[in-house]
């Protein structure tokens, strides 16, 4: 049963790095589950048998470049802390924030593809949205806590994931807003709206502004991706 199973974690493998090839060359309107099935030599029905649609791959390839980001990893790995809550929402602001400006469009058309997920069949937002709610989620919901116990942070009734998510929300609409050409809408000085960004969602999921005040700051995060456009994302 070992055997069996260490074969397929292999397979499935090899499988995402055919298709990682695959999305990079031809972008992911380009892919199709088939010319991903002949890159990693196997039949289209076994690809299926591990991943059920092209969204379910795009979607397991974004998850794990977020996983392997070594400052969300060493984030994520920090205590439960007003801190570590400051800083999720800073480095989120920060890469949603800089996706119009970064020389690799790929980030902008991950976010333009989870935008048209949602008016189409959602099926990619979906997936998005569940893997990235159990990475940085439980982290997140752990910080908010740790504020509250620390007086840092007012409780507010409901599902504290769905405060992580509105955070969310709130930055990609802004970043969609900046990300065209000719922008939407001009909020003015970078520097500034990241910063009043970040105290308008600080406010809404809780913190109070002595809290504010003493963790925001304006330093930089070092986690400033990749998207969970969801993105991330």
């Amino acid at each position: 049963m070992s055997t069996l199973r260490m074969t397929s974690d292999l397979r499935r493998q090899l499988i995402l790095s055919a298709a990682k090839r695959c999305f990079a060359r031809n972008g992911f309107a380009g892919t199709t589950t088939k010319s991903v099935a002949a890159a990693a030599a196997i039949s289209e029905g076994l690809l299926f048998k591990h991943f059920p649609s092209k969204a379910a791959l795009y979607a397991e390839i974004l998850a794990e470049e977020c996983e392997a980001d070594p400052d969300l990893a060493h984030l994520l790995g920090q205590a439960p802390s007003t801190a570590t809550l400051v800083e999720l929402v800073r480095g989120m602001v920060g890469h949603f924030m800089r996706l119009r400006d970064a020389p690799d469009h790929e980030e902008t058309q991950r976010m333009r593809l989870m935008v048209t997920s949602h008016l189409d069949d959602g099926e990619f937002a979906r997936l998005l949205y569940d893997k990235v709610g159990k990475l940085i989620g439980p982290t997140f919901a752990a910080s908010i806590e740790s504020a509250i116990g620390a007086g840092d942070a007012s409780r507010i009734a409901g599902e504290p994931l769905n405060l992580f998510w509105f955070a969310h929300h709130t930055v990609l609409m802004a970043a969609l807003a900046s990300l065209p050409a000719t922008p939407c809408l001009v909020y003015g000085d970078a520097a500034h709206t990241d910063l009043q960004l970040c105290q308008f969602i600080l406010r809404g999921i809780g913190l109070n502004e002595a809290a504010i005040a003493a963790h925001l700051g304006h330093k930089p995060s070092p986690w400033q991706g990749p998207s969970v456009t969801a993105e991330s994302a």
